[in-house]
């Protein structure tokens, strides 16, 4: 894998010497962690605001589910201070789950991309998210995240004014399949890196 990417792309080959990539333990819940990613538009485990976690923790769960969403209700999700199209995403979600979730490790990415756009509310970066953080996909490259772009623009000389997306689209097509190894390589070499 490693060996694939330095070859690929030797300026990914000196990051990857650089940095120590440690895949982030999974919730292994999809409905948990999307709802961390509506609430903090991050991850739980990457955001430094823990909104979330303190939310949790005030309701005394450590995962939440559809089943027990009330009781973060009943800790005040309605006191945080999220916009009332953030209120509808969540009952969207909240809808969708209720009604049967599936079983995400027989899904193809292109599959869980698909069950998520019926969503409304639920954008394609919170699924490469889930798709990466959660479900651990090997080959996800979520060219709307912010801290990617930073990496990249800063190792790869790219102008963020133009062309930017269609520009990282085109380095990371030597990645396939190994997009995600990558991904959180440069985003722990931009953490490293502040």
């Amino acid at each position: 894998m490693i060996e694939q990417l330095t070859k690929a792309d030797p300026i990914l080959g000196k990051v990857l010497q650089e940095v120590k990539v440690i895949q982030p333990e999974s919730t292994g819940s999809v409905f948990h962690d999307l709802m961390s990613c509506v609430i903090e538009q991050q991850i739980h485990y990457r955001s430094t605001k823990k909104t979330f976690q303190k939310l949790l923790e005030k309701a005394g769960i450590s995962i939440v589910t559809p089943q027990n969403f009330s009781a973060l209700e009943k800790a005040g999700l309605g006191d945080l201070k999220l916009s009332e199209r953030k209120f509808e995403t969540i009952e969207n979600v909240l809808n969708a789950f209720q009604k049967e979730e599936p079983n995400w490790e027989q899904l193809t990415d292109q599959e869980v991309r698909k069950f998520f756009k019926e969503i409304k509310g639920i954008g394609v970066w919170m699924v490469d998210m889930l798709l990466l953080y959660t479900l651990g996909r090997k080959d996800i490259f979520p060219v709307d995240d912010y801290h990617l772009k930073k990496a990249m623009v800063a190792l790869y000389g790219l102008d963020p004014k133009v062309r930017l997306a269609a520009e990282m689209k085109n380095i990371a097509k030597a990645w396939t399949p190994n997009s995600s190894l990558a991904v959180l390589s440069l985003l722990e070499w931009k953490k490293n890196n502040k």
